[in-house]
């Protein structure tokens, strides 16, 4: 069982409690990583003998403190590299999710630090996404889904999913960025700067707002 693999499936689980509260069950699980439900139950099975998850047989996976610190710090080096990566090399935000994979895994300790302090210890990346700092502290505020918000609720974008394909796309194309300020019009319709904006199906599932 490889260091990588071990972070990927940590990652995951992680990631699916950032932004709401319901637990990750083994099958979602298996459908976030590609992988047969069977060799997800076995890799699950191996990381609560090392203490980094909970999981009772067809019940949801939670990290123990072990396992959530792992996870924090891996998220906290693939956070910093895309924020690194549209900041000094001019990537944008729709392209450097699989560059971090890589360079995730290969970059020194001492490099991350050396790239945070370049970025002046940035608390969030191009998508919104909490930054863990070097002890796995994240700080957020109050957010709502943009699904869930009434007609008529205005915020900041907070954050947007980089794993629905075309949405990022097509929120460069609407001039809509983290920290944009929008008014909800319709159920993926968004005012912005006095221009209705209307996005894809997929948006009002995919978009946080500030509450």
């Amino acid at each position: 069982m490889s260091s990588a693999a071990i972070d990927d499936y940590l990652k995951t689980i992680y990631h699916h409690t950032e932004w709401q509260t319901e637990r990750i069950t083994p099958s979602q699980l298996a459908s976030e990583l590609g992988l047969a439900p069977s060799s997800v139950t076995e890799m699950v099975r191996k990381l609560a003998a090392q203490g980094l998850v909970t999981h009772r047989p067809y019940g949801p996976i939670s990290l123990t403190a072990a396992g959530e610190h792992r996870a924090a710090a891996i998220i906290r080096r693939h956070r910093l590299i895309e924020t690194w990566l549209v900041r000094e090399f001019g990537y944008t935000w729709a392209d450097v999710h699989e560059e971090a994979e890589i360079l995730e895994h290969a970059i020194s300790d001492r490099l991350l630090d050396g790239i945070d302090a370049r970025l002046g210890r940035p608390r969030f990346d191009p998508h919104g996404d909490a930054i863990p700092d070097a002890d796995g502290t994240v700080i957020r505020e109050p957010f709502v889904l943009l699904a869930d918000a009434p007609l008529g609720h205005c915020g900041r974008v907070l954050r947007v999913s980089d794993r629905v394909p075309g949405l990022l796309e097509a929120l460069d194309e609407a001039s809509v960025d983290v920290g944009s300020v929008v008014c909800v019009r319709g159920p993926a319709v968004l005012e912005v700067d006095g221009r209705e904006v209307t996005l894809p199906s997929t948006a009002p599932e995919a978009i946080w707002l500030s509450t």
